[in-house]
């Protein structure tokens, strides 16, 4: 067993690890970057390390000054969580080469199926057939249109090294290809450092359903149930529940045994996940994510298991805990991404700031997995999860209910958040039937037109204050009365927290042709010039926040009297990005 690891994240999955570390007994090290020098996860860890750098690149994604790092601290394995560098085999490789354990796959996994092309051929290899798609990368838009033409519309555009929803986009005709082809290879070199992107049919009444896999160094494979994760907005999970609703046990077993295979194929170690779609009762290989899954803890609720120990074991050598796939699962679990976004109108708006209160109820059931508490601030720099509220019940329907209590009883204050959302598809009768497609919440799920955020943190708002014990720095929160904050009470029937109530989160269209802002971001295109004509509706610029991109359109038709705005400026909610002049009569 490894006695000090060093954890290559920030945030909720860091303080996760950081809390199996310690029920281990083995040493903890965190790393922060930039103003994450007061974050949870450096609190809670034993130490900590300046990466220095005040962004990811520089920081979190800085594979040498990660591993200076860990050897500096004496650490003697690297446990990377899940995104940054988590599915990168230079830095697997790296960490290997500078005689450190990498608590994950084999470098050479990693390479493989994180080329979701590559992956494409490793499952048709082992059996499991992909949606239909492209084995190759495409480069051109004709390379789009001709696909689309072959195979029908809707069709999917995605990143070839990508993950999460990001560098993916949906064409449903024609003229809709060049700017999603541009949009996707954009995301991706963002996002992924690697721009290249594949073509795959849009499956638009499929469930998104993955399988847990475990593998050690002793040649066992096992799957470990499946989940169900198909509550999405913009191509990206909200809410995940174990074992997946209604799914025929042939069915179930034809997945895992698949998953199985695949992993086989590649010569897999550790914790994985491979995605399927099901659709009319097939289903078709997606991916197959190389780390562990921010929606693991609803598999760890079913089958009693913590999946990181059980990472840090294999790694060390030692033989898989559970040696039969497909264990039965004991009762249901839900989990519920609690993002920093405004739902209002279902538009999923980041909305950045200071937690100015936190409240989650404990009690038999209830877990609460987080990166952050009252007083921390959720930057805009990074992914909006604020935590996940995972439920545990003996069946589905008390796990929804139960669900639906603990979310009346959450308090958070300062960021917008989703558990409007939550409670909204949680209540729908075709959520609680089980089986809704990845289409369904974006679709068929009618969201408050406005929800409430508390605005700027008051002055006399909970803050902390550093104090050095004992060599060690510790922040110490001051809980204060709060003049402006709404009284303290739980969430009414409705769903919508007390206190001050806003329009959806985004700046209102006005009719002058003044086009703003509707976050805080950076703007990462700008697709006018000055005297350019423009229609009311068309997409001006693309500003980023939160890992995620959102466009921002024309209010009016007209020719650009002014731009404001320029790739790469950081721009707040409200900000004038550009001056259009409207036409003196409407167009037909």
């Amino acid at each position: 067993m490894v006695s000090r690891i060093l954890v290559a994240n920030r945030g909720e999955i860091a303080a996760r690890i950081v809390r199996t570390c310690a029920e281990l007994g083995i040493t903890s090290i965190a790393v922060y970057a930039g103003s994450d020098r007061d974050a949870l996860h450096v609190r809670l860890a034993d130490e900590s390390v300046d990466l220095g750098g005040a962004t990811a690149r520089d920081g979190y994604l800085a594979i040498d000054r990660i591993i200076a790092a860990a050897k500096d601290s004496g650490a003697d394995a690297i446990h990377p969580g899940y995104g940054f560098l988590a599915e990168n085999a230079d830095f697997a490789a790296a960490v290997e080469s500078a005689g450190l354990v990498f608590i994950g796959p084999p470098a050479s996994a990693i390479a493989t199926m994180g080329d979701k092309v590559a992956a494409r051929r490793v499952a048709e290899a082992a059996g499991a057939f992909p949606v239909p798609g492209t084995l190759k990368p495409v480069e051109t838009v004709d390379e789009v249109l001709a696909f689309g033409a072959a195979h029908g519309y809707p069709l999917a555009v995605k990143a070839s090294f990508g993950g999460g929803g990001r560098g993916m986009r949906v064409v449903t005709g024609p003229d809709e290809a060049g700017h999603a082809f541009e949009a996707a290879r954009r995301e991706a070199t963002g996002a992924f450092g690697r721009g290249e992107i594949y073509l795959e049919r849009y499956l638009g009444t499929a469930r998104h359903i993955e399988v847990q896999i475990f593998a050690d160094t002793h040649g066992d494979v096992v799957w470990l149930g499946d989940r169900d994760c198909s509550v999405q907005r913009r191509h990206q999970k909200l809410i995940e529940e174990s074992p997946a609703p209604g799914l025929p046990p042939e069915l179930r077993r034809s997945m895992g045994e698949a998953a199985v295979r695949i992993a086989r194929h590649v010569g897999y170690v550790g914790a994985g996940t491979v995605e399927f779609l099901v659709e009319e009762g097939d289903f078709y290989f997606l991916e197959m994510n190389t780390r562990i899954q921010v929606e693991h803890p609803v598999t760890e609720e079913v089958l009693g298991l913590d999946l990181i120990a059980e990472q840090i074991r294999v790694a060390a050598g030692e033989p898989l805990s559970v040696r039969r796939s497909g264990p039965e699962p004991r009762g249901h679990a839900i989990e519920l991404r609690i993002n920093a976004e405004d739902p209002a109108g279902g538009r999923f708006l980041p909305s950045p700031g200071r937690i100015t209160v936190l409240e989650v109820p404990h009690g038999p059931g209830v877990r609460w997995d987080t990166g952050y508490e009252a007083g921390d601030e959720v930057s805009g720099a990074f992914d909006s999860l604020i935590g996940k509220l995972v439920v545990w019940a003996p069946d589905r329907i008390t796990a929804i209910r139960r669900a639906l209590a603990a979310l009346r009883r959450t308090r958070i204050e300062g960021p917008a958040t989703t558990v409007a959302a939550h409670l909204a598809v949680l209540r729908h009768p075709r959520f609680v039937a089980g089986g809704v497609t990845t289409r369904w919440l974006e679709s068929e799920v009618e969201l408050p037109a406005e929800t409430t955020a508390a605005g700027p943190r008051p002055a006399d708002a909970p803050c902390r204050s550093e104090v050095w014990i004992g060599g060690r720095r510790h922040l110490v929160p001051f809980h204060g009365p709060v003049a402006s904050a709404p009284k303290a009470s739980a969430l009414p029937a409705d769903g919508r927290a007390g206190g001050p109530r806003r329009t959806a989160g985004r700046a209102a269209p006005s009719g002058d042709g003044t086009v703003t802002s509707p976050m805080q971001g950076t703007v990462t295109s700008v697709s006018i010039a000055e005297n350019d004509r423009v229609r009311a509706g068309d997409v001006l610029f693309i500003v980023e926040a939160m890992k995620m991109e959102n466009p921002v359109r024309a209010t009016v038709s007209g020719a650009v009297a002014e731009l404001r705005a320029a790739v790469g400026a950081v721009v707040a909610a409200g900000d004038v990005l550009a001056v259009i002049r409207p036409d003196e009569t409407p167009e037909s």
